[in-house]
């Protein structure tokens, strides 16, 4: 969760104790759960909106599909798919394909 572990949790929560006192912080935390379910909400009717005003090819449209990252590493793997598929080969790949020489040795380089 944004690089922060149990310790850094451990901290902010024993300062969120001293500042706020722990009669306030019921009503913050019930505050902050309210926030992310309307921020929630509010993605998922954005996600809804592009979906109909895209039209039916984009149905299964998903926000983090349009992360750059996302895309990028679904092309890849794409990719990588299709080359280690092995139904797709033509015979005209076997011949794009380098051929492996032996490295020579410095003694056989300098005969040659």
């Amino acid at each position: 969760m944004f690089g922060i572990g149990l310790p850094e949790l451990a901290v902010i929560a024993f300062f969120a104790v001293v500042l706020m006192g722990p009669d306030k912080l019921p009503g913050l935390a019930k505050q902050l759960a309210q926030g992310i379910k309307t921020a929630k909400r509010m993605s998922d009717s954005v996600r809804d909106d592009l979906r109909s005003s895209l039209g039916e090819e984009y149905s299964d449209l998903e926000l983090r599909d349009l992360n750059p990252r996302e895309l990028i590493r679904r092309q890849v793997e794409e990719a990588l798919a299709e080359r280690d598929d092995p139904a797709d080969t033509d015979e005209d790949d076997d011949e794009l394909e380098p051929e492996l020489v032996p490295h020579a040795t410095p003694d056989e380089r300098k005969t040659a």
